[in-house]
């Protein structure tokens, strides 16, 4: 029998909860059962979804009895090019690990599941920084020598399973690895609790892989809602905001637009709910303590009945914060001593709160029972002016141009986040109103509109608002925390 000249080696990248480990744990298990050498190390992620815990395993394809008491040299660490079996729990990881050479189209099977959980880089853009997922598939489908792609994080959850098990019967089913099913089998019996579920998200996965079955179609984009739709969720959300005469303010502020152009109405009542539902200390309290967000985490996690799950959320409020919930004379006063003496964030303080405790609960829903105290406060004054302005300049512009009225409209999409983040959004919004809207320096719509968008367009595009001043040929000002000498 001949004698392989290399090890076989995997390479696995799983977020946290997705049971990366036993996955790891399983292939060893198999690979020994079926007397092959086998090493696996580990490198941990990082917090916050900045990248994957990866397990980096090496599997010498021949028993022990043929090698003669010889033992095959293993690597402790993968090398771009050198990957037989590269797994990714979400399709970005997948990304990830094309983008770091770890997928070669002469060697690589890929194995990788096609749902999405955001990356901090996403969610830290101005603007729609979601990555295109059909570049990355169309990328897996070219540089890897063998793709099985799907969405296992649904299959997971049919099959009342974590992932991981899913992720494994596809690596079996693919042919990639020297391991028989039986062997598979095995090892994931060995674990015990939830073995059966997880033999089920395993079948599942390796069916699928193997050609049994086809891979469950793509979820196709959903169409955009009608301007109908959007009204009707906005109503729903402003109503679960503030009540009922909020969500009649809302509708009432629709109708002011008359009979301008669908579109117009659609879009302005999709930025003017997402702007009148503004995320403050009372919102933030409400949605970490509501019981649907403890049974949505319990489920993530895969939490049994009976099982304690302990959830720790990380706040850190400041000066913007305590103001936005005083009476408006105080806050404005607040606001303007903080930023005359350079302490806007001089006083964050971060907290660590168990909302999974009593104490931690009590804690957030007292400031959730805030909610009728919301409209006497100095955030809300300032933010329902703001709106008003901004909707009168949308119907100054809608009998004269639609598309100049859109731009308008989308510059509420400059306004969110908090803390420095919001104040900067803020003098973006104000600095194009003031300069573009309601004082241009070009009267038609045909000029007036470009400029609008590409003034948007760079405050989106850099944070520290150069380009925007470059547009605009002046300072853009805000209240920034002085420096530290």
């Amino acid at each position: 029998m001949s004698i392989p000249e290399r090890s076989l080696t995997v390479l696995v990248a799983a977020l946290g909860g997705e049971g990366g480990g036993v996955l790891a744990d399983w292939l060893m298990h198999a690979a020994r059962d079926c007397g092959f050498p086998a090493q696996a190390t580990s490198i941990p992620g990082v917090a916050q979804r900045t990248g994957a815990t990866t397990y980096y395993l090496e599997i010498f394809p021949a028993k022990r009895e043929v090698l003669g008491g010889r033992e095959p040299v293993m690597s402790l660490t993968p090398s771009p090019g050198n990957v037989d079996v590269m797994v990714a729990s979400e399709l970005l990881e997948a990304g990830r690990a094309m983008q770091n050479g770890f997928v070669s189209p002469e060697r690589t099977t890929l194995i990788a599941s096609t749902h999405r959980i955001y990356a901090t880089v996403e969610k830290m853009q101005m603007a729609d920084g979601r990555f295109p997922e059909e570049r990355v598939l169309a990328a897996a489908k070219q540089l890897a020598k063998h793709a099985v792609l799907f969405d296992m994080r649904k299959m997971a959850e049919d099959n009342g399973t974590v992932i991981n098990a899913v992720l494994f019967g596809a690596m079996t089913g693919s042919g990639a690895l020297p391991l028989p099913r039986a062997a598979c089998e095995t090892a994931i019996m060995r674990a015990g609790k939830g073995a059966q579920a997880s033999l089920r998200g395993f079948a599942a996965g390796y069916d699928i892989a193997a050609g049994a079955r086809p891979p469950p179609a793509l979820s196709p984009r959903p169409p955009p809602p009608e301007t109908r739709e959007i009204i009707e969720l906005g109503v729903a959300r402003l109503r679960d905001y503030q009540g009922e005469a909020y969500a009649r303010l809302y509708l009432e502020r629709i109708a002011t637009l008359g009979n301008a152009d669908p579109e117009l109405v659609g879009e302005t009542g999709r930025q003017l709910a997402l702007w009148m539902s503004y995320e403050d200390i009372i919102r933030v309290a409400d949605l970490k303590t509501r019981r649907s967000r403890f049974a949505r985490v319990r489920q993530e996690v895969g939490a049994k009945d009976g099982e304690p799950v302990i959830m720790i959320d990380y706040l850190k409020p400041g000066l913007d914060e305590m103001a936005s919930l005083l009476p408006p004379f105080l806050g404005r006063r607040l606001l303007s001593w903080a930023g005359a003496r350079g302490k806007l964030d001089a006083y964050n303080v971060g907290l660590h709160v168990k909302t999974s405790g009593i104490g931690g609960y009590l804690l957030m829903r007292s400031l959730a029972w805030l909610k009728p105290w919301r409209p006497r406060t100095y955030r809300y004054r300032e933010e329902q002016a703001l709106i008003e302005r901004w909707l009168a300049a949308v119907r100054a512009a809608a009998p004269g141009s639609t598309a100049l009225a859109l731009e308008i409209v989308a510059c509420a999409g400059l306004l969110k986040g908090y803390g420095e983040t919001h104040r900067r959004g803020r003098s973006n919004f104000l600095a194009i109103l003031d300069d573009l809207v309601q004082n241009p320096a070009a009267g038609d719509a045909a000029a007036r509109t470009p400029a609008i968008r590409n003034a948007r367009e760079a405050a989106l595009a850099d944070p520290e608002q150069k380009a925007l001043e470059k547009t605009l040929g002046r300072p853009v000002t805000w209240l920034r925390p002085a420096k530290s000498r």
